[in-house]
Order: structure tokens, then C-alpha cells, then sequence
């Protein structure tokens, strides 16, 4: 089979005028960025229709190095849908240069259910995360002049909690100081990746131009020697910072290995912030499509959670449907097989990794949401192995289907597609069982999302989150939901305690509060919110040749 860059090479393109009048948007409300990118006018979002439209979630295992392939299980659900009449389109968030040159690789999908420009999309796109970051290190540059010029005055604040971004991996980025030299004021800080940018997450959770200054203006920087709060707003450059990122506001359209139309937009990670595609670029594809397909990163306990608990409150969304996928290797490595004989047929260890899918399973069904198990198969899963899978799906009352869209898009995906299409006629949709109240304390909900999710026993609080805690209900800010940031490599928050742990201590080590996205940052065991490189980053496999881009992925 052909590599993920060769087929997106070899797959002839529409131009994106044509896609967008697939999905009958007006041609004067398309800004193009070349042949095949495009941003889209606000105005082409119809509140009514979104309503009306049927959101489908794709979401996952506990990811493992064995893969699950949610991305292009999201894509080839999308082609499937189509295949069989309906009017479907997909809606992801933007890869992000970090992983993409890092361990993960790109994040556009693979085989023949990829999204295209395939090398345009992994790469620089059409600047949204260029804008977001410069958006980020305005600020900080602003801030830190504010505080020059008010060195010698009372008004220079206590503390800083803003940090710089970039969209690199870098650990070397994490901890620094600031300021040297002789006109400087030194400060220790340090760099986040842009992906856990708070800019990031209120873009992705903006409504409108409006709202998004609102939000802006809302994202606290400081304290000042009082202690009280210190906003953007107060530093009077919120209009500044919309301006930059205006046009990043903006949706973009894409279109998948089929010509169908795709929306990608916005790129917050789940494992250290909520993991969900833009609001506006999802109201956009349900605006103009019956069906819509769309992702949370990472498994179920990080980004559906997030979804959920976060995207769809803040939103008034609800899914009609959600997948669970899975593959036959992950539950295996799960299931404790060698890495390197994952090839192989091993029953046990595959019935070994079935309580991680049946976690994520209860957590969704506890949330009130109608499942369906995609099974991503490869050409050495037995059938034996399948069977397993699909009888205890039955057993358990979940839908099931086997998806092979890797290796041939929408007419792999028809099975998965069909089985979709039952559980959302079939099945009422009912509301959205958060996992917290709003009006709960921050602690309470952090605790509840805990046991209800990752099955802890109890929460316990570093000395610093608990001196945030107290800050947070002093300052108003227990009403606004959580976001925890912990490792995706198992339901606790160290990834040694393997996929299904129990009764463990869930360790928060610190609070973030984001007052411009409108949550609460829970930072649990080592997570870092600037990522580091492994030791053969895929940047080594990346290169040109006659001009063209290879050992993309």
C-alpha cells in the first residue's frame, strides 16, 4: 500500500469553490488561501440549523504505542456517511508543528481517509497557529513593558502568570529567566507549547468576533501588591490582541481523499488543555450538513470528557451519537503482549486490555450517550479476535461494526456508517449527564471527575494547588468548570499505573486558572505543558527531495 504522502499526492483535488458549493456555501462568503485552503465568513453559521443537524463524537481507548486511529476513523466515518447518501461533513482541530516534527507525527488522518492538502494542513496551514502564538507573545511583551515603565511606581504587579508560547517542542523552554541585562527586570517563567495556549482554547471556545474580545479582555495576567486579580483589560490592549486574530477566528475549509467538504480549525490538546475543535468551526459544518463528524483528542477520560463537560455546556451542543474506536493491537498491548509481537494472534492478551474499553464505555454511557465500538482493522487481526470484540460488544448491549476506511476510505467505513446511522434513528438523545455542577466547588469537581472518570479513590492537593484553591474562591472563579491536564497513557495521573488502575491517589500538583477560556486548569502528576522531543524525533525522517516533501506523516 502507498504511503500516507504518496496517496494525498496522488488524489486529484477540487478547488475549494467547488467544495464549498457542494455544501452550498455562497461563494462570496469564501476567503481562499491557493487552490485548496480556505477561511469562511461567520455569517454561513445557521443557529437553526445547527439544531437540527446530528453531531456524531469520535473518541477512543486509552492510546498505547499500537495506535487507535481516531482521526481516520472521524474521516472515514465522514466518507461512509456519504457513501450512503447522507449529507456528511468532518470537523477536527489543526496539527501542531510539536509532534508533527516530535513522536506523534502529523494529524491529518491516513490512508485513504485522509484530509487534504495533507502537507498544507500538518504544516503551516493558513496561519492560525502562527497568529495564536504571536497573539500570546504579545501579550507577554506588553505585560513585561508595563511592567518597565511602572518599575519605579507602586503599580508594577506582584506576580506574572502569563508565560510565551511557541509551537515547537522544546524542553529546554520549560523554566527560564527573563529579563537579564542591564535594562531588564528579571522574572522566572517559561514557554508552553501553543496548543496549551489560553488564546488557543478561548479562540476555540469564542461565539463570535465579540465574544472573543470579551475574552480576551477577560484573560487574567497577575496580581497586583494588593492581590487583587490583573486582567488584559486592565493593561488596555484587548482590541490590540483581536485584531491579530481576527482572520484565525475564521474556519477553514478543506476537503477529505473523496472531495468531500472538511472543516479544520482550532488545535488545543486534550492531555494538557480541553482537546476539541473549534465551536464556530463545528456550528459551520452542522450549518451545512445533516451529519457531522468530530473528534476529542486522546482517549475517552481526556477529550470526550473535555467535549462534554466543557464544549458542550459552554456551546449548548449534544452529540446523537458516540464511537468508541479500538484495535486489536491496543487491546493487546494493553492486555500485556510484547510490543514486538503484536502481529501475532493472542486471545488472552487481547481479553487482558477489555476492561480499558469497557471503562471508556461506562464513562459514555454514564454521560448518557448512545456508543458505538469501531473496530479499526489491519490485515493480521484473526478473526477469532474480532469475534471476541464483537460478542462482547453484544454481550454488553453497545453497537459494533469493524471499520477499514485506512485502506479504503468511505466503502471500508460503510458497515461503521450504517450502524451510526441506526443508533441516532433509533435511539432517543437524551441530555447531557455532566460529570459536575457548575455551582460545585473547583475542588469538589476536580474530585468528581476523579472517581466518576479515572476511578480514583481519593484527591489529594499539593501545597500550591491548595493556596490556588483558596485564591480561586476568593476571586469568584469556583463557578467555572475544570480542565485537567494528566498523562493520556492511563486513566491515573502516572502513566506507570497502567490502563485500568484503581483505587489510586489522584495528585494535583497545580492550578491554572483561565479566566479569558472560562476554566480551570488542574495540572496532575508530571505532566509538562511544553512537550519534549524523543530521542529520534520524526523531524529526522522529514525532508525534500526534487522539491517535494518527504517522510510525512
Amino acid at each position: 500500500m502507498e504511503t500516507d504522502i504518496q496517496i494525498s499526492r496522488s488524489t486529484p483535488l477540487k478547488s475549494i469553490y467547488a467544495i464549498a458549493e457542494q455544501i452550498n456555501i455562497d461563494e462570496d462568503n469564501i476567503i481562499p488561501y491557493g487552490k485548496y485552503k480556505a477561511k469562511v465568513a461567520l455569517s454561513e453559521i445557521d443557529e437553526e440549523r445547527v439544531k437540527r443537524a446530528n453531531l456524531i463524537l469520535v473518541t477512543a481507548i486509552t492510546p498505547n504505542k499500537a495506535g487507535v486511529g481516531k482521526t481516520v476513523t472521524s474521516v472515514g466515518l465522514s466518507l461512509g456517511l456519504s457513501k450512503l447518501g447522507k449529507n456528511a461533513v468532518v470537523a477536527l482541530r489543526e496539527p501542531s508543528l510539536g509532534p508533527c516534527f516530535g513522536m506523534k507525527g502529523g494529524a491529518a488522518g491516513g490512508g485513504f481517509s485522509q484530509v487534504l492538502p495533507m502537507e498544507d494542513i500538518n504544516l503551516h496551514f493558513t496561519g492560525d497557529f502562527h497568529a495564536i502564538t504571536s497573539a500570546n507573545n504579545m501579550i507577554a511583551a506588553l505585560l513585561d513593558n508595563y511592567q518597565y515603565q511602572n518599575r519605579n511606581t507602586g503599580n508594577a504587579l506582584a506576580e506574572i502568570v502569563w508565560k510565551r508560547v511557541l509551537d515547537i517542542n522544546d524542553r529546554s523552554l520549560r523554566q527560564i529567566i527573563s529579563g537579564l541585562g542591564s535594562n531588564g527586570i528579571p522574572q522566572e517563567t517559561g514557554f508552553d507549547i501553543t496548543t496549551a495556549s489560553e488564546i488557543m482554547a478561548l479562540l476555540c471556545l469564542a461565539s463570535s468576533l465579540e465574544d472573543l474580545e470579551n475574552r480576551v479582555n477577560s484573560i487574567l495576567l497577575g496580581y497586583r501588591r494588593d492581590k487583587t486579580p490583573f486582567y488584559v483589560k486592565d493593561l488596555g490592549v484587548g482590541s490590540a490582541i483581536t485584531v491579530l486574530l481576527k482572520d484565525a477566528l475564521l474556519p477553514n475549509l478543506v476537503q477529505t481523499t473523496e472531495n468531500t467538504a472538511a472543516f479544520i480549525h482550532g488545535g488545543p490538546f486534550a492531555n494538557i488543555a480541553h482537546g476539541c475543535n473549534s465551536v464556530l468551526a463545528t456550528k459551520m459544518a452542522m450549518s451545512h450538513a445533516d451529519y457531522v463528524v468530530t473528534e476529542a483528542g486522546f482517549g475517552a477520560d481526556l477529550g470526550a470528557e473535555k467535549f462534554l463537560d466543557i464544549k458542550c455546556r459552554i456551546a449548548g451542543l449534544k452529540p446523537k451519537a458516540t464511537v468508541i474506536a479500538v484495535t486489536t493491537l491496543s487491546l493487546k498491548l494493553h492486555g500485556g503482549q510484547n510490543e514486538k509481537e503484536l502481529k501475532q494472534p493472542n486471545l488472552q492478551a487481547l481479553k487482558g486490555g477489555m476492561p480499558n474499553l469497557k471503562r471508556h464505555v461506562e464513562n459514555m454511557q454514564n454521560f448518557g450517550q448512545n456508543i458505538v465500538v469501531a473496530l479499526n482493522q489491519h490485515n493480521t487481526d484473526t478473526e477469532e479476535e474480532i469475534n471476541y470484540v464483537k460478542e462482547w460488544c453484544k454481550q454488553n448491549n453497545v453497537a459494533f461494526a469493524v471499520s477499514n476506511c485506512f485502506a479504503y476510505g468511505g466503502d471500508g467505513a460503510l458497515e461503521l456508517a450504517a450502524e451510526v446511522i441506526k443508533v441516532i434513528d433509533e435511539y432517543d438523545s437524551t441530555p447531557i449527564n455532566f460529570t459536575y455542577d457548575l455551582h460545585d466547588d473547583i475542588s469538589i469537581k476536580i474530585a468528581k471527575v476523579a472517581s466518576k472518570i479515572y476511578r480514583a479513590a481519593s484527591v489529594k492537593f499539593s501545597a500550591k494547588a491548595q493556596k490556588k484553591l483558596t485564591s480561586i474562591r476568593n476571586n469568584g472563579w469556583n463557578n467555572l468548570p475544570v480542565c485537567i491536564a494528566k498523562t493520556q497513557y492511563s486513566f491515573a495521573d502516572d502513566p506507570q499505573m497502567g490502563p485500568v488502575p484503581d483505587n489510586f491517589v489522584f495528585e494535583v500538583q497545580d492550578l491554572v486558572v483561565n479566566t479569558g477560556a472560562g476554566f480551570v486548569v488542574a495540572i496532575a502528576g508530571d505532566i509538562m505543558r511544553m512537550p519534549g522531543l524523543p530521542k529520534e524525533p520524526a523531524a529526522l525522517q522529514i525532508g525534500l527531495k526534487n522539491g517535494f516533501i518527504e517522510g510525512l506523516s
